[in-house]
């Protein structure tokens, strides 16, 4: 079960710049490590980041080890992207959010109840499954903590997002 009690907030659209990559549990570090990249981006055009960073899970097929995952970073206003950095928008609607402390190594046990949560309540995630793989509208995970002031994971807060359909 996670951390908090899931709950259910209404959010607007917000804009973001963001990184996206087909990966596997591998290489994850080839979009999770361009958090640093982003927010470096954005401060040299006198932009500050509007939240905290996030991965967003696009497409997940844990059966062929294949994700589609961007790595995000909240902006106030929209910024123009370039090159790979990307300008988007996280949809308004309805999410699912739960919070964890610890290590992001255990976030699969908390979405596991997140999942089960939800499923009891009869809730619909806005996600279409086809050949195994799920493609989701927006499933998120915010990196609360900055690493650079506490480096153990173990200290670490993240907040869950998944949007119902």
């Amino acid at each position: 079960m996670p951390d908090t009690e899931p709950r259910i907030v209404e959010h607007p659209d917000r804009a973001y710049v963001g990184v996206r990559r087909t990966i596997t549990m591998t290489t994850f570090n080839e979009v999770g490590d361009r958090i640093g990249e982003l927010i470096g981006w954005l401060a040299t055009r006198g932009a500050a980041p509007a939240g905290a960073p996030f991965l967003r899970y696009h497409m997940i097929d844990m059966a062929a080890d294949r994700l589609e995952v961007e790595a995000g970073v909240p902006v106030a206003e929209p910024v123009q992207g370039e090159g790979e950095i990307r300008a988007g928008v996280l949809p308004a609607g309805r999410y699912v959010t739960s919070s964890h402390h610890g290590h992001p190594d255990q976030l699969a046990g908390i979405i596991i109840g997140l999942l089960k949560w939800a499923a009891e309540r009869g809730l619909r995630w806005d996600m279409t499954e086809s050949g195994g793989a799920e493609r989701w509208g927006c499933r998120l995970e915010f990196f609360q903590t900055d690493p650079r002031v506490e480096p153990d994971l173990n200290n670490w807060d993240m907040d869950l997002e998944f949007r119902l359909a």
